[in-house]
């Protein structure tokens, strides 16, 4: 162990109490503890006398010497476990020379659990309390259930150099679990002799690979004969027996397939895994290896992942060598060579530890091996002979000092033919590539349609990921959060204030005070002059008490000057200064009680402000409708508006943003989504858009900072993971950007499954476990429910108020929704697939509850109990309506982001349901009409027609492609057709506009008047209504057209053409006033419509008035 570089440190192991033991001969018993670390013997604890009640006292210490830099010695430190045997020493008989000796139990004792407590608490030692597992004829098997169970208390420790070595952040330990090779090939069978090994190469420094091995795998019959044993094992056990092999409560984790890695995760290849799984044989070897990495390893490791994705694991089976017998020519013979390659490029994926899933086994062939991992060799070979001395003598894999000479010589031969063979890349692969060998035992892998279960887990990941503290301070660094209110003024100032306020309020009571005396004795003040009245009002005030009333009033005002203003606290001792200091006192108050007068009497009584007649919903509108229009003007002033009622919305700042983008004024929009942002610091769609903006301004680093903090505050977002997926894909971050689809999908089909929740079957037992409406969770999660529609607890994964995102920022979890198994059928990926995406608890409606409705349901149901081990019955696939593209295109064709619609529509087309769709086609014609490219945007229209030729969507789309094109006809053709289907389009505010526009050209005033009409019934405007007047004024109907035209007016009074109408109708009727009015205010706003105002001023001359001028 101490051969490699590095300072010598002990580590040191002690044996600190025992209790609970029984021995052959009673209660009573003398014992040994061994203790063993792979094939050494580091000590033996003296005789301990112990019994069945009593814990005894061992306080035994062995050490061993580690080198610290020693990659080979730490890597052995983590991967083989320490064994404590238990030794019975039995009394001598009569005649006996030597005592005999029973073996009564072992443990293995994990140093990783232990380290992981020494990281937390920062010490070089930690205790652990192990069970002691009975061997084979154990008197401790024979205990009652009840009884406590024996166990062993040890203690190790660690030198510093060690522990540093271990914990530093540049190390890492990996864990690779071998679980099964499943649909192996038909010719295999459940006999004897035969040895399944497992080989991966890991680099154990950097420039050498640390070849680890799992061998001993068994031939095991399907899931639905032989019930499967889930317990991992230490894959060098040392001589560890029984269930001593066992790592703890280590366990095979059981994920859903959305949540794998790997191959067959389609619909039909998830059956294919449940066929084989429970009805066919596979290789188990549910052996857990691990292997450390110093910081070269690490970095090595990294760079073959970047460079090449794939970790080749070699499959083979080999004859099992006979213990005792000479070796055969045989023994080392390749069978049935595999290999499966691991695409592991997920752990260079910010903050992933851990991937795991199935991988298909195909025939190996140096000429595969090398072109996808650029290695030259396979290592079946070398994995054979430390296989061989694995089950043999149990011996580390990487470990030669314990090998036998043939074994050595065997290797020593391997790598030297290797060296001696490494050629340039282009000749190796050409050589490769003219001399190929038909692997043809290892086709079978091909058509049995083989795959490997594997898992690999690091202690740390390998690229750090930020958390959401550095998140919020880094997005507050980039855009400094603003309180939604001032800040308040200094002290001395708002003493002054507070001053001129009181001053104020007391004038307006003595102001009172003297109307009322007025009005009581009005005769009397009336012959009084001014000087009598001020001493009556004097008089009166200090009979009643009010002046000194009002004086008390002012008195606090006054103190807080003299504190905050003066800075005088304290009591004066010389009476000159006291009267120095009320002198000038007295002469600033009067002076500011001057200007407080001058404030309260300078405002005259003014009427309030009405409240405006329209929210910011309709102003939002307003201005979307000025946009279709053209008029970009009106529709920033509508979105200024909005601001200027509300500068705290955030929401406000986004839409003016969002505008600021589709005219080309990055700049300004920019400063509009910080201001959403600093409001906000949480607000979803803030933090996409300001993601978006740096990436179209070239500023990618900030970029990746807001998505990133989108994605950990909204992690249950599939809208945030699939703009981050779409942004890595633009600047060629391949793995970054499959992590980032892969959790939107994976969220999407969880999505799916809420929608479509299976329904609840119960029995009679059901109401008892029901109480006040509610479930009780035993039902929800170990019975299966069918019958009962799960609509209302369906969850909300695109909801960007702010409320909601300060609350996420808060870290509130909000409702959790579990998931609900389907009877007897175990399906992971309704159940896990839920928790693991949404953590919430699917509860049931609260309408049902207080309805009584569940319960109805319910006394009508019946329930199954859910077996141990259930064989799922294969449920259609979950297929969400919309793939994460579409729910992304949507959001990203409202706010213009043309360059990540453009990506997401490419991506849409390599989806399984996606393709050339109805909905891909629309989508694809909308970003061409905000290009402006008319020609390709009805190109695209077209397609969606002949996929779908009642699509209103596509017909009005057609009907705007022909608006702006000038083409009115058609699109009075199109426009027509799209109202005469019987679904409307997503958007009918504009066809209703545009089509009645239309009509008011062609002199169609009655169908330009119900157009209109249906406009300002789905969304009213003053468009809309001036549309109305319009066309009743043409149709003589000036009533009406007066009253449409005032409520435009009530809408939007800043609009010149509605005064120029009302000019008419008012010159018609002969109200000669308001027509000037109405004119004025059409020539102030700039009327523009210059044969509308050629009309009225022909109707003026024919008239004779209406024209101030004149």
């Amino acid at each position: 162990m101490a051969e490699g570089g590095g300072n010598l440190e002990s580590f040191t192991v002690t044996l600190l109490n025992i209790q609970h033991l029984r021995g052959h001969k009673g209660d009573s018993v003398q014992v040994t503890v061994k203790i063993e670390f792979g094939d050494k013997i580091l000590g033996e604890s003296g005789q301990i006398d112990c019994s069945s009640e009593t814990t005894s006292e061992i306080n035994y210490s062995a050490q061993m010497m580690v080198a610290s830099g020693d990659s080979l010695a730490l890597d052995d430190l983590v991967s083989r476990p320490i064994i404590c045997t238990v030794v019975e020493v039995l009394p001598k008989e009569k005649k006996q020379k030597e005592e005999k000796t029973a073996i009564l139990g072992q443990c293995a004792v994990d140093i990783i659990p232990v380290l992981n407590a020494l990281i937390f608490k920062g010490e070089s030692q930690g205790k652990q309390r192990m069970q002691i597992i009975p061997s084979a004829g154990s008197p401790l098997d024979s205990f009652h259930s009840d009884h406590p169970k024996p166990e062993l208390e040890v203690q190790l420790t660690l030198g510093d150099s060690i522990i540093k070595e271990l914990t530093a952040e540049e190390t890492n330990i990996v864990s690779i679990t071998m679980e099964s090779l499943f649909s192996p090939p038909e010719s295999w069978n459940m006999s004897s002799g035969l040895n399944y090994v497992a080989a991966t190469p890991l680099p154990i420094t950097g420039e050498k690979d640390n070849i680890v091995v799992f061998t001993g795998g068994q031939v095991k019959p399907g899931y639905d004969k032989e019930i499967p044993n889930k317990q991992l094992k230490w894959a060098i056990p040392g001589t560890a027996q029984g269930a001593a092999v066992y790592i703890g409560d280590r366990k095979i984790a059981s994920d859903p397939v959305e949540d794998q890695s790997g191959d067959l995760k389609a619909p039909d290849e998830q059956e294919f895994r449940r066929i084989v799984e429970h009805e066919k044989l596979h290789v188990t070897w549910n052996l857990e290896r691990r292997c450390f990495l110093d910081s070269s390893s690490v970095q090595s490791f990294k760079e073959r992942i970047a460079k090449s994705r794939y970790l080749p694991v070699e499959v083979f089976r080999t004859i099992l060598p006979a213990a005792g017998k000479p070796k055969a020519k045989d023994d080392d013979a390749i069978n049935f060579h595999g290999i499966a390659f691991i695409d592991v490029s997920p752990l260079l994926y910010p903050g992933v530890k851990r991937i795991r899933g199935a991988f298909k086994v195909t025939a190996f062939g140096e000429h595969e091996l090398f072109k996808k991992t650029e290695r030259h060799f396979g290592i079946a070979e070398e994995a054979v002979i430390i296989a061989n001395g694995i089950m043999m003598r149990n011996t580390s894999p990487i470990s030669k000092l314990s090998m036998k000479k043939d074994d050595l010589k065997s290797l020593a031969k391997l790598e030297k033919k290797q060296a001696s063979s490494m050629k340039p890349v282009n000749e190796v692969g050409s050589e490769i590539e003219s001399v190929q060998q038909v692997n043809v035992e290892g086709m079978h892998y091909v058509e049995a349609k083989s795959y490997l279960m594997i898992e690999i887990e690091l202690h740390r990941p390998l690229i750090r990921k930020k958390d959401a503290a550095e998140l919020v301070i880094r997005v507050s660094e980039l855009v400094p959060p603003r309180s939604l209110f001032p800040k308040k003024t200094n002290s001395a100032q708002k003493a002054v204030c507070d001053f001129h306020n009181q001053v104020g309020i007391i004038a307006n009571l003595l102001l009172d005070e003297f109307r009322h005396q007025v009005n009581n004795s009005h005769c009397s003040y009336q012959t009084n002059s001014p000087e009598e009245q001020r001493q009556k009002l004097l008089f009166d005030l200090n009979v009643s008490g009010k002046f000194l009333a009002f004086k008390e009033q002012l008195k606090f005002s006054v103190v807080k000057i003299v504190r905050e203003k003066y800075l005088n606290t304290s009591n004066f001792q010389d009476n000159n200064q006291l009267q120095a200091f009320l002198s000038e006192l007295y002469v600033y108050l009067i002076d500011e009680m001057h200007v407080g007068l001058g404030k309260i009497l300078a405002i005259e009584d003014q009427k309030p402000v009405p409240c405006p007649l329209t929210d910011s919903v309709q102003l939002k509108h307003f201005a979307r409708e000025a946009e279709v229009n053209g008029n970009f003007d009106l529709a920033a002033k509508f979105y200024q508006e909005r601001i200027a009622r509300d500068r705290n919305d955030p929401d406000h700042w986004l839409d003016y943003g969002t505008f600021c983008i589709y005219v080309n004024d990055l700049t300004k929009a920019e400063e509009c989504f910080r201001e959403c942002l600093s409001i906000d610091q949480c607000h979803l769609h803030g933090l996409l858009m300001n993601g978006i903006i740096c990436s179209m301004l070239g500023r990618n680093e900030s970029a990746e900072t807001f998505f990133q903090a989108a994605t950990t505050y909204w992690c249950q977002s599939i809208l945030s993971w699939t703009i981050f997926g779409l942004f890595y894909l633009g600047i060629g971050n391949d793995i970054g950007a499959e992590m980032a689809l892969a959790e939107a999908n994976r969220l999407n089909i969880a999505a799916a499954i809420v929608d479509m929740l299976p329904s609840v079957t119960l029995t009679t037992e059901t109401p008892a476990l029901i109480e006040d409406g509610n479930i009780n969770d035993e039902v929800l999660t170990n019975q299966s429910i069918r019958g009962l529609k799960a609509d209302e607890s369906k969850l909300d994964f695109g909801s960007q108020k702010s409320e909601r995102s300060k609350k996420l920022g808060k870290g509130e979890a909000g409702e959790k929704n579990e998931g609900i198994e389907d009877g007897k059928v175990v399906r992971p990926s309704s159940r896990e697939q839920i928790k693991r995406s949404s953590k919430h608890k699917t509860s049931l409606s609260p309408g049902l509850k207080k309805s009584g409705k569940m319960k109805d349901l319910l006394a009508r149901a019946t329930i199954t109990e859910e077996p141990s081990v259930a064989l799922p019955v294969h449920d259609p696939p979950v297929i969400p309506s919309q793939t994460i593209y579409m729910q992304a295109i949507e959001f990203l064709l409202d706010v213009r982001a043309t360059s990540f619609t453009e990506r997401a529509l490419a991506q849409q087309l390599t989806t399984a349901h996606g393709g050339q769709s109805t909905k891909y086609h629309i989508s694809l014609a909308r970003l061409k009409i905000q290009k402006n490219c008319l020609d390709e945007a009805e190109a695209h229209v077209k397609n969606a027609m002949q996929a779908d030729h009642q699509c209103p969507d596509a017909w009005a789309l057609m009907g705007h492609v022909k608006y702006l094109t000038g083409d009115i006809q058609e699109a009075k053709s199109c426009y027509e057709r799209t109202l005469a289907f019987v679904a409307d389009a997503s958007e009918m505010h504009s066809i209703y506009l545009r089509l009645a526009s239309i009509y008011l050209q062609e002199g169609q005033f009655q169908s330009a008047r119900d157009t209109f009409l249906m406009a300002c019934r789905c969304s009213p405007s003053c468009v809309s209504w001036l549309g109305v007047g319009i066309a009743c004024y043409r149709l003589c109907d000036l009533t009406d057209a007066e009253d449409a035209l005032t409520e435009a007016n009530i809408l939007d009074n800043m609009d010149p053409e509605v005064w120029a109408y009302l000019c008419l109708i008012c010159l018609q009727t002969g109200r000669q006033l308001e027509a000037e009015q109405s004119y004025k205010y059409a020539l102030k706003l700039n009327l523009q419509d210059m044969e509308l105002l050629a009309e009225i001023n022909q109707l003026q001359q024919d008239l004779g008035f209406g024209n101030p001028q004149y």
